[in-house]
């Protein structure tokens, strides 16, 4: 059976703009032990396996260890597992001769020689599938390849950097992930702590993204306030940096601090953790879904009453110390979000602020 026509994917190699060192390593303990993981690993000529769940930023930190590694002058090659079909990833990442298959009308290099003097990086490699997981295994064995329909071997001359956001412990338990080609590309591991685990520079990156999206929305949206950053610094953001993008995107397109507080449209289903020895804390459970139905049935009453705290207070049939309280605890702003010079609250006949 004749093998389908490649088909067009996404640029082999394609340059980045990486954010500062101070801003995407931040202050915080967690990513200060990656910075210095990366250092001490960069220039070392072994496959690197990152870890992290998705949007933690994973691809950017690749980038960081190929532009610290002797390879830096060199192309930066991403293949992405998932995305491409099973049927056209191998000629994809081995390339492939004139004739070797229906519409290979010319001889076409794969992404390992591409990225030869640089690095290859491998995003999802959780995915890649079974047949493909011993091909590529015995590349990183012998440093040789061969592309599809040809006998010549050629060698492989980059840096393998491999990513997932899967426990491949546990793929490797199931059968789904071929246990020689994981401690193969797991010499050393690189792991991206979530949002939640490094709060402290949620202030940097917000700010930095305010930066970036006004350059390229042509806005001139303020900078956030001490209440707003505190609060962003209250959510669990199972989106990661990723959702942290979007939501300062959202910010400086409307103009308003009040669009960060907003909540998803579809919101993920209360989750708990049951501890080893099989308990459920079901007393805790309870008083944290109370705490998160609160806060969101407060901010729904602040937000209809254009965040005028006494009238609030007098709706919820509870004092107003009772919800300065609750507000505090809920992480909510003391007043209402600031908007952006211009909207309605600018005009004459706004509705007030405040108490």
């Amino acid at each position: 059976m004749a093998s389908p026509a490649p088909a067009k994917v996404e640029p082999a190699v394609r340059p980045v703009e990486l954010p500062p060192e101070n801003i995407y390593f931040g202050p915080s303990a967690a990513m200060q032990a990656v910075r210095q993981r990366v250092e001490r690993s960069a220039g070392l000529n072994v496959p690197i396996l990152v870890l992290g769940e998705s949007g933690t930023g994973k691809e950017v930190l690749a980038h960081y260890i190929h532009s610290r590694s002797p390879w830096r002058d060199g192309p930066f090659v991403k293949v992405n597992c998932p995305a491409i079909p099973g049927t056209l990833l191998e000629s994809e990442l081995f390339g492939f001769q004139k004739g070797a298959f229906t519409g290979a009308t010319a001889a076409k290099p794969g992404r390992m020689e591409l990225a030869r003097g640089g690095s290859l990086f491998m995003d999802e490699i959780g995915e890649l599938d079974s047949s493909l997981q011993a091909k590529l295994l015995h590349v990183l064995q012998d440093g040789h390849f061969t592309r599809i329909g040809d006998h010549e071997e050629r060698r492989m001359e980059a840096r393998v950097i491999c990513a997932t956001n899967q426990h491949l412990q546990n793929a490797v338990q199931a059968g789904t992930f071929r246990p020689d080609l994981f401690y193969r590309i797991n010499v050393i591991t690189i792991t991206l702590p979530p949002l939640r685990e490094r709060r402290d520079d949620i202030p940097y990156l917000a700010e930095y993204l305010r930066e970036q999206f006004n350059r390229r929305f042509q806005r001139e949206a303020l900078p956030l306030s001490k209440d707003t950053l505190h609060l962003l610094q209250q959510r669990d953001w199972p989106g990661n940096v990723r959702e942290l993008e979007n939501c300062l995107a959202r910010y400086v397109v409307m103009g308003s601090e009040e669009s960060l507080y907003a909540e998803p449209a579809e919101k993920p289903h209360f989750a708990y953790e049951v501890n080893s020895a099989g308990n459920i804390p079901l007393k805790h459970i309870a008083q944290q879904a109370t705490r998160r139905m609160e806060r969101d049935v407060i901010l729904k009453v602040l937000q209809a009453n254009h965040w005028n705290r006494r009238k609030s207070a007098e709706v919820l049939k509870i004092s107003y110390r009772a919800l300065l309280y609750k507000v505090r605890q809920a992480g909510l702003p003391a007043k209402r979000p600031q908007r952006k010079s211009g909207t309605d609250d600018d005009l004459p006949g706004a509705p007030p602020q405040g108490d």
